[in-house]
């Protein structure tokens, strides 16, 4: 078949549809938010592909995997091996890297173990091979007249018994081994344990060294060489401390004496125990207490409270017995300043560096006369004390409340972030050691390798593993990654980057046959990476395989070769539909809401003039953290500010990293250090910061839109103060579906039972006793109009708006949850099954819902994620309402509908990576994109030039504008003459 028919999709929201989708084509599935998209491509087509796929295996294998329900639709036609490429969260592994997601990591540890050049990590000579007299001769040199064994290490750390190897040494007349770093003798092995790993080293010979004995010193060392395939132990025991000396036939320093194993694989790995710093143990950074944390005023003395962490200290999750325990480190704190003569009224910042040291780290050897056991106790310190707990406490609330509190990542001081032990950093390729290849971006990895200047003979070992290495990294390319350093971590990544990453590995896959489904890939993308994805994709498409593209960028659209629209409206009012032609006829279908922003019969306009602001300004000076260049800023107060810059020019470093931290600090006493700069000014200006990003509402199902924005709680008080709640006593707890009492025991609130099936799939099936209502049938008996509490819950938020309507506490929570854009989500819909961009705006309506000053700086990183053209006109309304009223709204953001409407944007660039963190320009929309160098100006002087198109075609002049109220609008479509309804 050339084509997917599906056929009475249900699933969801979707109305019992029917489609036929064109195979090997680049199909765009659009409409509005909550329209049924995903509904579509992920959870009924991919689900049903991944389902079929999964069930063609044996019943043995299927009751190791994941396996998925089958969707609700009749029946689907001609679906091939489905992959999905979905905007998931990426790893929060800290061991995971680009370059180990991508696999690029393993290939360049393959040629680091090939064709490396080693080097001694403590002279820098490269190192040299040892010839059997080579080594008798320094054997003789070093250890003259001194007692030597000769090992010879037959196993390294591998995992098995090993009883045949110690009896056929035993047979072959050896007597000893050392196992594990310890001598045994053969005659009474020890029995090892099979999934461990050991090392087995045979003792070939044990003698004392002198020149008469180079004979017998020669042919032991040939034996154990023989046996341990070129390599060499020599372990002195004379002496307090025994010297374990390596050498070997390949690898050895000759200057220093120090002997390396062979390379292999593992040496480079941070995650195994052969290659990771020891003192780090390979994540490069260490968790520490730090000071500025257990003393954050050092304005103040011990007795007003300096030492916070004692001051108010640690207890128990219920915090019994705080003020007990207060009072006992008081005591402590207050014997050992008299023992040592330290002042307990002078400001922490004014005593000797000695007596703060005393304090927080015990040096000196102070103690104290414990008030628990009364006798002497050596004094630990606070910061010592405070590492002490955290390491060997039981509980986990005070490990966490610990390292929540008190402590804070540093730069591993033996590896400085490496990662790898000196060994490992002492190899390289081309002048280069594999970390300083992984701290490389994308395009300079590139370079490097096309530069690469190798032996004939190692490019025949290297051959494949560059070919691997170099096709990796030229997808990564040509999905826009190009600024990301090969070792930056996957929890840091966004979730359109690690989709990217994610596509990009695909890619070098090769597959053909395949039906691909992508989750707005351009997420996170500027405009002029835009054409290098849509590019990439073509390229999948051109192989033979099926793209579905869940999307509402205008560019990938046209770019597609067929589109489906879903919709008209969102949530219950969705799920038709609405369009299904190839890109050309779509473009000419006035059903189409999709369409006619596209072909430029309905536009976002911005305001009718930029605001004034009030003439304030947060300043930022000197930004040096990553790639920014030392660079002064000036935001106004007052505007909506956009800052805008290709991917990696240093947009979040300066918001995040920079002002958000540093705002959080003196606002809300955040540990997080803001990142390099030299001072931040204006902080006055503002009263508070309040950030809205993409991470999930709750990690539970249990928590919803209701429960977060914290209107739940007035709608279990409104069903608390009915007559029939009153007269059976019932308060607010009762209706809570988290606590006993009102919530239905069986399922515990969670209105599904979970049945295991083994190898098939797990069925989840309403609970039988309260019928997936979550609430015992007591609790829903109360009704306010005629429902009960989990008829409120299933409610979407533009029914409950209408429904709560005299309710005004009530009211103002849903009114703003509509007005971004969520009025077709539930108000019971669990925090798991909602997007990073619903998230967002759930938060967002959260913020909106508490009175503001005024003087409040908002930060959004990419608001427009999942959003449809009529969705951000939506909320572009309701973010210019925010500036309206005083309060300075502050973007990171690519999607050009919401540029043009700032009042001031700041461009970053004019690249990514080492090539950007500069301000290109700033200024009005019109001003940046006059500006020549700016990327962000290029397009947007396209898109202002459309618009300034559309409003001469529609007969709308600016000073028309003007007189209007200022206000966005995606709908004006013609002017027309109606007269403005009469006031009420």
């Amino acid at each position: 078949m050339k084509s997917i028919k599906v056929i009475g999709a249900k699933g969801h929201n979707l109305k019992n549809i029917t489609v036929e989708l064109p195979k090997d084509k680049m199909v765009v599935v659009t409409g509005l938010s909550g329209s049924g998209k995903s509904s579509l491509a992920f959870d009924t087509i991919y689900a049903e592909g991944q389902r079929r796929y999964v069930e063609s295996m044996s019943a043995y294998a299927r009751q190791f995997l994941d396996l998925m329900e089958k969707p609700d639709v009749e029946h689907i036609e001609g679906l091939s091996p489905a992959i999905s490429i979905e905007q998931r969260n990426p790893s929060k592994n800290p061991r995971s890297t680009v370059a180990t997601v991508t696999e690029i990591y393993d290939y360049l540890r393959l040629l680091f173990a090939r064709i490396g050049h080693r080097h001694c990590p403590q002279c820098g000579r490269e190192v040299e091979a040892w010839s059997v007299q080579g080594i008798a001769q320094d054997i003789l040199k070093k250890f003259a007249d001194k007692t030597l064994y000769i090992l010879a290490p037959v196993i390294r750390g591998r995992a098995g018994t090993y009883e045949e190897l110690f009896a056929k040494f035993k047979k072959e007349g050896y007597v000893k081994a050392r196992v594990n770093g310890e001598i045994i003798s053969l005659d009474h092995t020890p029995t090892l344990e099979r999934y461990k790993k050991h090392t087995i080293e045979l003792v070939v010979d044990e003698f004392y060294v002198d020149e008469f004995d180079r004979e017998r010193l020669v042919e032991s060392l040939e034996t154990a060489l023989k046996y341990a395939r070129g390599l060499v132990h020599i372990l002195e025991t004379d002496g307090k401390n025994s010297v374990d000396f390596t050498y070997s036939e390949s690898n050895a320093c000759a200057h220093c004496g120090i002997g390396f194993s062979e390379l292999e694989p593992r040496l480079f790995s941070f995650n195994s125990p052969y290659g990771a710093c020891p003192e780090c143990n390979g994540l490069g950074v260490k968790i520490e207490v730090a000071e500025n944390l257990v003393v954050p005023n050092p304005t103040i003395s011990i007795n007003e409270g300096a030492i916070a962490a004692w001051d108010n200290p640690v207890t128990t999750r219920t915090h019994r017995w705080k003020n007990s325990w207060s009072e006992y480190y008081y005591d402590i704190l207050r014997q050992v300043c008299r023992r040592n003569k330290i002042n307990m009224n002078t400001p922490w910042r004014e005593l000797p560096k000695a007596q703060r040291d005393l304090l927080l780290y015990g040096t000196g050897g102070a103690s104290y006369t414990s008030l628990i056991s009364g006798g002497e106790q050596e004094f630990e310190g606070v910061i010592t004390n405070l590492q002490r707990r955290h390491s060997e406490s039981e509980s986990d609330f005070v490990k966490e409340e610990v390292y929540n509190r008190f402590m804070h990542e540093v730069t591993c001081p033996v590896c400085r972030g490496a990662r790898l032990k000196p060994e490992a950093l002492a190899v390289r390729v081309a002048g280069k050691n594999i970390n300083e290849i992984t701290a490389m971006q994308v395009s300079a990895a590139v370079e490097f390798f096309k530069q690469l200047q190798l032996t004939d003979r190692e490019k025949i070992i290297a051959k494949d593993v560059l070919k691997e290495i170099n096709a990796r990294l030229g997808f990564l390319n040509s999905v826009g990654l190009s600024y990301l350093t090969l070792n930056r971590m996957s929890q840091t990544l966004s979730g359109g980057e690690a989709q990217r990453i994610h596509l990009a590995t695909q890619i070098g896959s090769g597959l053909t046959g395949v039906l691909y489904v992508l989750d707005e890939p351009t997420i996170g993308l500027h405009s002029r990476d835009n054409d290098r994805l849509i590019e990439t994709l073509k390229n999948l498409r051109d192989l033979d395989n099926t793209l579905i593209i869940v999307e509402h960028d205008k560019d990938t659209i046209l770019a597609a070769d067929y589109v489906v629209e879903l919709g008209p409206a969102a949530g219950e009012h969705g799920g038709n539909i609405v369009a299904a032609e190839n890109t050309a006829d779509f473009l000419k279908d006035k059903k189409s809401l999709t369409a006619s922003y596209l072909n430029g019969r309905k536009m976002i306009l911005p305001p009718a003039a930029p605001r004034k602001g009030n003439g304030k300004f947060l300043k930022i000076q000197g930004a040096k953290q990553f790639n920014l260049k030392n660079i002064n800023v000036k935001i106004p107060l007052g505007k909506f500010v956009c800052v805008t810059g290709v991917s990696g020019s240093g947009k979040s470093t300066l918001i995040h990293q920079i002002l958000y931290r540093a705002l959080a600090r003196k606002f809300y006493n955040a540990k997080d250090a803001p990142g390099e700069h030299k001072i931040i000014t204006g902080l006055d200006n503002i009263d508070k910061v309040i950030i809205v990003d993409q991470s999930p509402i709750g990690k539970t199902p249990r928590s919803n839109p209701a429960t977060y924005t914290g209107v739940f709680s007035h709608i279990r008080d409104l069903f608390a103060e009915m007559p029939e709640a009153k007269r059976r006593g019932y308060k607010a707890g009762r209706f809570s579906f988290n606590v006993k009492g009102g919530r239905c025991e069986k399922c515990q609130g969670d209105g599904i039972l979970k049945i295991q099936m083994q190898f098939l799939p797990d069925i989840y099936v309403k609970c039988e006793e309260c019928h997936g209502h979550r609430f015992n049938e007591d609790t829903l008996q109360v009704k306010f109009k005629g429902k009960n509490i989990a008829e409120v819950l299933d409610m979407s938020v533009s029914q409950a708006l209408e429904f709560f309507d005299a309710i005004p506490k009530i009211k103002r929570y849903l009114k703003t949850l509509n007005d971004v854009g969520l009025g077709y989500i539930k108000l019971g819909q669990s925090a798991t099954t909602l997007s990073g961009g619903e998230a967002q705006r759930v938060k967002l309506a959260d913020e909106l819902s508490r009175k503001g000053t005024g003087k409040t700086l908002y930060i959004l990183d990419e608001p427009t994620t999942g959003l449809h053209f009529a969705d951000i006109d939506k909320l572009l309304q309701v973010l210019h309402g925010l500036a309206d009223k005083g309060n300075t709204v502050l973007i990171i953001e690519h999607n050009l509908d919401v540029i043009k409407t700032a009042d001031w944007l700041i461009d970053l660039g004019p690249e990514g990576g080492d090539k950007g963190g500069q301000i290109v320009c700033e200024g009005t929309p019109r001003e940046v994109a006059a500006c020549a160098g700016s990327y962000t100006g290029k397009y947007l002087k396209k898109e202002l030039d459309e618009m300034d198109a559309f409003m001469k075609a529609q007969g709308i002049t600016l000073a028309e504008r003007q007189e209007e109220k200022p206000k966005l609008t995606g709908t004006r479509v013609k002017k027309t003459n109606a007269k403005k309804p009469a006031k009420k």
